[in-house]
This record gives structure tokens, C-alpha cells and sequence, in this order.
């Protein structure tokens, strides 16, 4: 199995149409196992993934860390991705403030990132979120510079406006905007961002496509979940919501069952069917080939129309985040 590359904007960034998200490897999803998690990059390799997506908050820097363990010997075969900016952290990696798109921090965080990730290049650097207080040319003229200086190849910016996509690429030329996108969380159809950036020639990086796990179908309560599951606190899992979600979630894998895929493989096919790339991601290699093998089907037309009908803009019950994330997402 070889996954398909593409180029991901017009600035010359090209990667596999499936990369693989470490969010989950150290915070976020129950127990971590090291081992398990740089066995599961290895795979990702072998299958033709490239692109490798992180961030300095993700488990405190150990994400970043464990990715360049397991990238040490095989660096040039990987896109590293990853975000700063998403919130202020201490030397050790701990919150102390909101999201800091200060030159000077940034700065300093690239730097951070670079140590941890033991290279001397982040391949694509985004803005992990804007910061209200620092306009949004002065962010990216500090990692315009650090472009021009060989520490970043390629920047982005992540859960933006398009008002702020736009400026942020005419100050330096953006390669890709990434933001949550599945058949679970179609904003960035209705609220400008999608048409945004094929406007303007820069790529889409969809997280999160499979909704954050919930739909595989394999969450039905949170009793299905490990107790330090960040989704415990996930408000469409919250009460009523989960069950008038699950009703989405059910629709999708009637369709998936009748076509002969596993709901994620349909799930997965449908957001690489809008022309963008998906970062999926898992700790575990079981569900690796799982996840590659979607970048082969191709949905028909009345498929796509169902899973549209099935799953329309808006149709998810509750917010995306806790009240506290959702502030520093623009909309």
C-alpha cells in the first residue's frame, strides 16, 4: 500500500493525503505507552504517511519529544508539523497564560521545539491559535523571519477567521490552515473558511476528521471511555446530547455497513473527498492500515450526497469545546 502525496497549498509543501496526529499519544486519551506510540509512527512510515502532526502544548512538550525519538533515524523521511502559539508555556513546558502570538515568544518556542523535536527544521510551523492581543501581521512577520533564517520551511495557521487567514498570508504566505473538520463539524463550510483558502491557493489540514473517535461508532457512553479521557468533559458527550448524537453517528454506519467499510474508513473517505488532507490520529498501529486504506475508496455521488444528508452543517448537538477552548477559537 502506497499512500497518495499532493501538494498542500502553492509555496512547494507536499505530503501524504493522510498524515498522523500525536495529540493522543501523550495527554488526552487515557494511559500512554511510549513503545506502542513510536511502533505506531514506524508503521505510519512503512504505509506511505509522511506528514507528522504535533504541537508544543500536546502532553506538555512530550509529544514533540517522543516524535523526534522515533524520527531520529529516519528524519528525512517525514514532514514534522507542529504549532506554537496555541498558549504561553514555562521552560518546562507548563500553562502559565493564554494563546501568545508575541515575535519574542514565538521566538523562543521555535526554539523550544526545535530541542525537543531533536532537528534543526520544522518542515510546517502553525499558529496554533491567534492571540486577540497581538495583531496578526506582527505574529507572522516574526515567522516570516524565522523562514527566511532555515529554522521553518512552511508556516500555517490554525482555527482561524478568514479575515486573519487572509492578513496572515499576505504578511507571509501561508502553505496550509488547519481546523477541526468532519462529517461530525462541517463549520468551515458555512462560515468562509474553506472557500478562503482554495481562494487563495493555500491547503486545508482537516483534525480530527473521525470526531474525535466518536465516529467509529466505538463510543456509546462515557463508561466507554478511560477516566482521564479528556472527552469526559466533551459537551456533545454531555447528557442529552450524546444520544441525539449517536442518532448521526448510527445513520453513518447503516450507510458503511451497506457499502462494505468500517464507519471510519467511510468517515475518513468523505473528508478526503473535499480535496483536503487528513490527519487522523491513533497511539496504536491496529488502526493505521484501517486509516490508509480510506485514501483508496472513492464515494460515489449519491454516497457523498448521503453522508451530506445524513450528517448536514450544524447537525452536531453541543459545542466543540469547553466554554474555556472555545474562546480562543475565532469564528
Amino acid at each position: 500500500m502506497t499512500l497518495r502525496q499532493h501538494p498542500i497549498g502553492t509555496q512547494g509543501l507536499v505530503a501524504g493525503v493522510e498524515g498522523l496526529g500525536t495529540f493522543g499519544m501523550t495527554a488526552a486519551y487515557g494511559t500512554r505507552d511510549d513503545a506502542e506510540a513510536v511502533a505506531t509512527v514506524h508503521r505510519a512510515l512503512e504505509l506511505g504517511v509522511t506528514m507528522f502532526d504535533t504541537a508544543d502544548m500536546y502532553g506538555a512538550g512530550g509529544a514533540e519529544e517522543l516524535l523526534g525519538r522515533a524520527l531520529a533515524e529516519r528524519r528525512d523521511e517525514a514532514v514534522i508539523a507542529t504549532k506554537v502559539g496555541g498558549v504561553t508555556l514555562d521552560q518546562a513546558g507548563k500553562i502559565i497564560g493564554p494563546a501568545n502570538g508575541h515575535p519574542d515568544y514565538l521566538r523562543a518556542a521555535v526554539d523550544r521545539s526545535l530541542h525537543r523535536l531533536g532537528t534543526d527544521h520544522i518542515d510546517l510551523l502553525y499558529l496554533h491559535r491567534v492571540d486577540p492581543a497581538v495583531p496578526v501581521e506582527e505574529s507572522f512577520g516574526a515567522l516570516g523571519e524565522l523562514v527566511a533564517e532555515g529554522k521553518v520551511r512552511y508556516l500555517g495557521i490554525s482555527e482561524a477567521a478568514p479575515a486573519s487567514i487572509r492578513t496572515a498570508h499576505n504578511t507571509a504566505p501561508l502553505s496550509a490552515v488547519q481546523t477541526e473538520y468532519s462529517l461530525f463539524t462541517r463549520d468551515v463550510e458555512a462560515n468562509g473558511v474553506l472557500a478562503g483558502v482554495h481562494e487563495l491557493g493555500i491547503g486545508f489540514v482537516a483534525y480530527s476528521p473521525l470526531g474525535r473517535g466518536f465516529l467509529t461508532g466505538a463510543v456509546r457512553d462515557l463508561a466507554d471511555l478511560p477516566a482521564d479521557d479528556y472527552r469526559q468533559t466533551w459537551p456533545r458527550l454531555a447528557g442529552d446530547n450524546l444520544d441525539r448524537n449517536l442518532h448521526i453517528v448510527d445513520r453513518i454506519s447503516d450507510i458503511a455497513k451497506r457499502e462494505n467499510l468500517s464507519p471510519a474508513q467511510l468517515a475518513l473517505a468523505w473528508v478526503l473527498a473535499q480535496g483536503v488532507t487528513a490527519i487522523p490520529g491513533t497511539k496504536r498501529r491496529g488502526y493505521l492500515a484501517e486509516n490508509v486504506g480510506a485514501a483508496e475508496i472513492e464515494l460515489s455521488t449519491v454516497v457523498r450526497d448521503e453522508l451530506s444528508e445524513a450528517a448536514p452543517v450544524g447537525a452536531a448537538v453541543g459545542a466543540r469545546y469547553t466554554p474555556v477552548a472555545m474562546a480562543a477559537i475565532e469564528e
